[in-house]
């Protein structure tokens, strides 16, 4: 029987590791971290101190214990740095990314990757490559830089392909209906994740549940906003029943967040209201600022269905300083359009017009608006369409347009992107 007083070699640091990962696989969370904290108090291998810290890393993010993640990762970072292995490197700083796509630092996250994709490259490196073009796409889309996302996402998608790498394929659909979700193009906000779900169906046999849990809460998103909300109810609750299984808390904190959604769409604020409490606790427990941003956006229309105008202001106040703080313009965007509704009601001119004024410098920095008819993107339901140069345009633009090119940077529209 081994000892856990006895220092650990090579061998016995694979088998620990394997034995705590067959555990996490079967829900046994809490016996899979205890080997493993003890595994790294242990061992005196270097490639299983790094293994071991990314499996503690893994289990973290899925908690929703994001400070812990990053601490795990930090940790990484310095054993791959005593081990000066450009493989170990660049996982390590992927996973400091992620650390910090997490906890909302997207500057940060955009930094680690960058150093990803700066390493020296090897074929491991290049096999990450598709997972750092995600970090930093999500990372960009949290700020609303969305030129800058779709291309990373485009760049996810070309690596996930060429790699045969289903399981990056399928995040990345799921990060692409978010995206069209945000621009409001609820067909594509649809597309996306059902082809993640069919994904899971098709190659998911081995995967863990928490893919399929994810495709199904980006359908349930997008079936709201195309107003089906008994197909919404029925993504989310079957997501939502993974996520408690699994232990996953920011799922079901996201989860909670739809539910208050669909009731607010079905003008039943009673039932909203204690959702999007419960959303907000963790969110709050787990640091996921910018899911805590969209309740509080969520609970001011509910303030604003009953005519609650002063408590609808001041949570359109928490909702954007907390955005203004992340540097999220969409979601401060948002602020000001609802700022605007609240001040006209009011009848409180002055006001009003420098809500309208900010609302529009926010659509001309984020570039919101279609290069070929002028009109703003984003504001209601369009077909959209992306070009190779990641550029997006209304879809019937595009159509009277042929082929002569993107408006915006001047580069050929002969093929569309794969977006």
């Amino acid at each position: 029987m081994w000892r856990f007083g006895v220092e650990m070699g090579q061998d016995q640091t694979k088998q620990q590791i394997e034995k705590g990962l067959r555990l996490y696989q079967s829900n046994h969370t809490d016996k899979a971290l205890h080997i493993w904290f003890k595994v790294l108090e242990k061992t005196s291998d270097p490639g299983g101190k790094f293994r071991v810290l990314g499996c503690l890393i893994t289990a973290h993010s899925e908690m929703g214990k994001y400070k812990d993640m990053l601490k795990y990762a930090l940790t990484q970072i310095d054993t791959a740095r005593e081990m000066e292995d450009p493989d170990y490197l660049t996982e390590g700083y992927l996973n400091l990314a992620r650390s910090n796509e997490k906890l909302c630092d997207f500057q940060k996250t955009i930094s680690y990757c960058k150093t990803c994709l700066n390493m020296q490259g090897t074929t491991t490196s290049l096999l990450l490559n598709g997972q750092v073009c995600l970090s930093m796409g999500n990372a960009f889309l949290g700020m609303s830089v969305f030129q800058k996302a779709l291309e990373n996402y485009e760049k996810g998608l070309r690596y996930a392909h060429n790699n045969d790498d289903k399981m990056l394929e399928c995040r990345v659909c799921c990060s692409l209906g978010n995206f069209y979700t945000q621009l409001k193009d609820y067909e594509k906000a649809l597309f996306f994740p059902c082809k993640a779900a069919e994904l899971v169906n098709d190659y998911g046999k081995g995967w863990s549940l928490k893919y399929r849990a994810m495709s199904q809460y980006h359908m349930a998103v997008a079936y709201r906003k195309l107003g089906r909300l008994p197909d919404a109810m029925d993504c989310c609750e079957e997501s939502m029943k993974i996520a408690l299984q699994h232990g996953d808390r920011p799922l079901q904190s996201l989860c909670l967040l739809c539910f208050a959604d669909i009731h607010r769409s079905r003008n039943d604020v009673e039932k909203a209201f204690p959702r999007y409490e419960s959303s907000m606790c963790i969110m709050t427990e787990t640091g996921n600022r910018l899911g805590q941003v969209h309740v509080y956006l969520g609970v001011a229309k509910c303030w604003l269905t009953q005519k609650e105008l002063d408590k609808a202001l001041d949570t359109v106040q928490r909702a954007q300083e907390l955005a203004e703080g992340l540097g999220n313009k969409l979601c401060i965007l948002k602020a000001h359009c609802l700022n605007e509704g609240i001040f006209r009601s009011k009848e409180q001119q002055t006001l009003l017009r420098e809500q309208v004024v900010k609302f529009h410098e926010c659509v001309e920095e984020m570039e919101l608006y279609c290069g070929m008819c002028g009109e703003s993107i984003g504001e209601k339901n369009h077909q959209l369409q992306a070009l190779p140069c990641s550029h997006v345009f209304h879809l019937k633009c595009l159509q009277s347009n042929g082929t002569r090119g993107c408006p915006n940077c001047r580069r050929s529209s002969l093929k569309p992107g794969y977006v």
